[in-house]
This record gives C-alpha cells, sequence and structure tokens, in this order.
C-alpha cells in the first residue's frame, strides 16, 4: 500500500509485536487499511438480511468501529488468527449499532419469539422436525402468511445469531456466539477449549437433525460462504424463499438449544 512500504518488509508476526509494544498511529492505521475490505465483507453479510432501509454505507461505518476495537485489543500471544477475531468484533459492532437505533420494531421481535416458542412447543409434543404446515397451524395462520411473517423476521434472526453463549473466563479472545460456532473452528482461548468443543458439538447434533432444506440452507451459507441468491439457484428456490427457509432455521435451531445454554449460563 502505498505511503506505507516500511511495514511491507515485516511480517504479520513481527508488526502485531511492533504496535503491541508501541501502539504506532501510523501501524495501526496500516491495519485499519489492509482489513478495509474485511470490514465491507461482514457488512455485506449482515446487509443480505436487513431491511433496505438500513444503508450498506452505515453497516461498514459501523464496521469500522469493531476493526478498530479489534485491533486495540488483538493479543497476538492467543492461539487466534486476527481475521477470525476481527469478525467477531466488527460483526459485534454492527449489531451493536443496529441495537442501539432500534432498527427491528417491537413487533417482529415479539413474533419471532412466537414462532422460535411455537416450534420448541411442537417438536417436544411431536417428537420430530415440525413442518410449516404444522407452524402455521398452531399460530392460526395459513402457509403464506406464514411465509411472509418469516421475511418480516428475518432480520431478527440474523442479531439472534450474535448473541454470546458465555463469557466465563474475562479475556477479550473469548466471546463466542451461535454464529461463531458455525462460521469457526478457530478456538479463542484454550482454558475454555474443552466447554467450547462441547458447545461445538451440541450445535451440530442439532444442526443435522434439521430437515434437509433448512440443514442444506445453514451449510451452504455459513460453512460454505454463498449468497442467498447463489443458495436459491442450487437448490431452485427464489431467494425469499431462501430467506424464508434461513429464518425457520434459525428459530428451529434456537429452539433445540435453548436447554444447552441455560444449562450453560447456570454453571
Amino acid at each position: 500500500m502505498k505511503g506505507y512500504e516500511e511495514f511491507e518488509q515485516l511480517t504479520e508476526e513481527d508488526l502485531w509485536t511492533k504496535y503491541v509494544q508501541s501502539h504506532d498511529q501510523k501501524l495501526r492505521n496500516y491495519f485499519i487499511e489492509k482489513y478495509a475490505p474485511l470490514v465491507k465483507y461482514v457488512a455485506g453479510r449482515v446487509a443480505m438480511n436487513v431491511p433496505s432501509s438500513v444503508e450498506f454505507f452505515d453497516l461498514v461505518s459501523y464496521g469500522v468501529l469493531g476493526l478498530i476495537d479489534a485491533i486495540d485489543k488483538f493479543d497476538p500471544g492467543k492461539e487466534v488468527k486476527f481475521k477470525t477475531y476481527a469478525v467477531t468484533r466488527i460483526r459485534g459492532a454492527i449489531f451493536d449499532q443496529l441495537r442501539a437505533i432500534d432498527w427491528l420494531p417491537r413487533s417482529v421481535r415479539q413474533k419471532a419469539k412466537e414462532i422460535e416458542r411455537t416450534i420448541a412447543d411442537l417438536e417436544s409434543r411431536l417428537g420430530r422436525s415440525s413442518n410449516d404446515e404444522e407452524i402455521a397451524e398452531a399460530m392460526g395462520l395459513s402457509v403464506p402468511d406464514f411465509h411472509n411473517l418469516l421475511l418480516r423476521v428475518s432480520g431478527n434472526s440474523l442479531v439472534s445469531m450474535d448473541e454470546n453463549w458465555y463469557m466465563n473466563d474475562g479475556s477479550d479472545n473469548a466471546p463466542m456466539s451461535i454464529e461463531d460456532t458455525l462460521e469457526s473452528s478457530d478456538t479463542y482461548n484454550p482454558d475454555v477449549a474443552a466447554e467450547k468443543e462441547e458447545i461445538k458439538k451440541m450445535i451440530a447434533r442439532a444442526l443435522m437433525e434439521l430437515p434437509d432444506r433448512e440443514k442444506k440452507v445453514l451449510i451452504l451459507y455459513y460453512y460454505e460462504g454463498l449468497t442467498l441468491k447463489e443458495i436459491g439457484s442450487i437448490l431452485s428456490v427464489t431467494e425469499s424463499r431462501v430467506s424464508q427457509l434461513h429464518t425457520k432455521a434459525i428459530l428451529m435451531l434456537r429452539a433445540r438449544l435453548s436447554k444447552i445454554k441455560d444449562g450453560f449460563t447456570e454453571k
């Protein structure tokens, strides 16, 4: 990058060592410019599931704050790559700002919770995954109305994915959300690795028990990094239908994991 030739000659490890020791402003700016594309990537992923009234530029601005926070707090001595750590901070900053401006109506949040509770009740009673018709009937809706409701609450399901499962070691490298476990196998802190691996296994089991199409959507979106449009082409459905399946899958996953989460937070 122009103006940063002196840093281009150093390894990533040497650059972080230098920054931790000096907190050099120019080096900080170098990191910001170098990882700016990461902010746009995360903002782009978030933008796919929020209303069009939320500007992409605003998401990027929120994400830059997260990147700066990540640069200032990153500990190169931990067994974690900076990109992995930064994604968590960037995404967290974006969601923090979205919550602060209360971009999603309370009624929509309540509907998302209602769907989640309905799914949990049905699966507890039926002993299997519930289909759209069963969920719609339990909620007193037609199937088309249920599908429209899924589209309305799609943004809420994305924010719900960012909810931290636990923070029990006080480390800046410790936070882990449901989405973190789906996207990455990196461990933030070796001291809690065993507990995190146990949570990952539980989430993996819950994921594999989802209906086939819902499971495919989550795997293609989080593991393969495909867009909703690309997933729609693979499944031969519209992008809006993929958004519905994604939302339903997340709410089903959260319903199945709620008891597990309660067990961990009681520890």
